[in-house]
């Protein structure tokens, strides 16, 4: 099923949408700042990200499977599935783990690479 676009709404599958690698990982980008939307949401599989933060970004992370940890600007945390993550612009974030943790990240405004910061 093709994603359906519509007057007030969208429809995607996760399958037929493109996984592509970044900086965290692996990330399928179900809905993308492409598509003229608000946010965006990716299935990402994580291993090391490397630390950074956005200045316009507010991402909540779900987490699906996998443990792991997740620095938060000075702090760090244990993650694991069912735990949701709500992280501020210029909160500085990396997520890693020896197995691998994928989530959904949802990013609003739509995440833009020019809003990817990493002097930390």
């Amino acid at each position: 099923m093709p994603a359906t676009i519509a007057k007030g709404y969208r429809v995607h599958l996760v399958s037929e949408s493109p996984t592509v690698p970044c900086s965290c990982g692996e990330s399928t980008r179900v809905l993308t700042r492409p598509d003229g939307l608000a946010c965006n949401f990716h299935v990402t599989f994580i291993q090391d990200s490397v630390k950074h933060y956005h200045k316009e970004c507010t991402e909540v992370y779900y987490i699906l499977e996998g443990k792991g940890k997740m620095e938060l600007n000075d702090d760090t945390i244990e993650v694991e599935p069912g735990m949701v993550i709500y992280i501020e612009p210029n909160t500085k974030h990396r997520l890693y783990s020896l197995e691998g943790v994928r989530t959904i990240v949802l990013g609003i405004p739509a995440w833009n690479p020019e809003d990817e910061f990493y002097d930390c």
